[in-house]
């Protein structure tokens, strides 16, 4: 008997009608850590059979420099993923924080090597994981706060921010994590002896971008332990004022879990108030955006009538569309109308 294959061979179709078909719960949860892994490809294929043997999906990441981890874990299995997790040396008494709202969200495990868990790309001159910004709980997040001269910032894409953010926090005008740390530090340049207070969907982020404002020169960077994952928690459990309003976006089927009632986004496309995400559902552009129910019904759920003529065609007309880049509705298009302005 062959080697069991260390990926998915599925097709998503039948993939998520699996998963709606399951008898059990599940439980959304996310880690991360910094640490030394020696062999990631190895420990990659490692962590994929133990996983996959207790029916565990999500989207995980590994690296030289450590893990980060969304998975959806049976509820069943709970116990045994704890101590699994207990028997690695690496990911001894990890920090989990389970998902704010239940809700499918993984449909299949994937565990990838990458050269960094968040794609920076930054030299490794330019910071020191050693180095990293004080970690603040919640309630001392919300009391660093009120100094008038705390600096909030957004480690997020923009996207992320639109439908969820702190009051008053600065929202850096990017879509990729490669652009952020650059246009982070423009933004703070004169702010250097300022309190910065950092915050991020579950503290991954800011850990390196921390350590990078650090090694820039800034002397009192400040970070959400656990981020707004793990505030929303608190939140709720300590019964503290959130400062949080709206959504926070996470990279799941699910794209975003309420942590308060305010809606701070509206319709990409008739600009009536909403905060729901949704990936047009033409397979030739895909974009994300925020859709209202009456913009979805009259679209079919397509960001526009372009794409929903496109993907009201038959299959095999649109392959052959497809080959035709003039004919193919691309993410371009709809940026300038799209993309959100909350720029400070």
């Amino acid at each position: 008997m062959g080697k069991k294959a260390l990926y998915n061979k599925v097709n998503k179709v039948e993939l998520k009608e699996s998963l709606a078909a399951e008898p059990f719960d599940r439980i959304t949860a996310s880690f991360y850590r910094y640490v030394k892994i020696d062999e990631p490809e190895l420990f990659r294929d490692d962590l994929y059979q133990k996983w996959d043997m207790l029916n565990i999906f999500g989207r995980v990441y590994v690296s030289k420099e450590g893990i980060n981890s969304q998975i959806s874990v049976p509820e069943k299995h709970w116990k045994k993923f704890i101590a699994q997790l207990n028997k690695i040396e690496e990911l001894k008494n990890i920090h989990i924080k389970q998902a704010l709202q239940d809700g499918p969200s993984f449909y299949k495990l994937t565990i990838k090597v990458r050269e960094e868990l968040v794609a920076y790309g930054i030299p490794e001159d330019t910071y020191d994981m050693n180095e990293t910004g004080n970690h603040l709980s919640s309630k001392e997040y919300n009391k660093a706060i009120e100094d008038p001269n705390t600096v909030i910032v957004d480690m997020r894409n923009y996207y992320e921010s639109e439908i969820g953010r702190f009051e008053d926090a600065l929202i850096p005008d990017v879509e990729t994590s490669k652009e952020l740390l650059p246009e982070v530090k423009g933004i703070l340049k004169g702010k250097e002896n300022d309190p910065v207070l950092l915050y991020c969907t579950g503290g991954i982020r800011c850990e390196k971008a921390s350590a990078y404002l650090i090694k820039h020169g800034f002397q009192n960077v400040n970070q959400l332990q656990g981020g707004i994952i793990q505030y929303a928690h608190d939140v709720k459990a300590q019964g503290l004022e959130s400062r949080f309003k709206g959504k926070n976006f996470v990279f799941d089927d699910r794209l975003g879990e309420r942590v308060t009632d305010d809606i701070l986004s509206s319709c990409h496309l008739c600009n009536s108030s909403c905060d729901r995400h949704t990936d047009c559902k033409n397979d030739a552009c895909h974009i994300l955006f925020i859709q209202c129910d009456q913009c979805s019904e009259e679209l079919s759920g397509c960001c526009s009538i372009e794409c929903r003529d496109f993907a009201s065609l038959p299959i095999l007309e649109q392959k052959q569309l497809r080959k035709d880049p003039a004919r193919v509705v691309s993410k371009t298009f709809f940026d300038s109308r799209i993309k959100p302005k909350l720029i400070q």
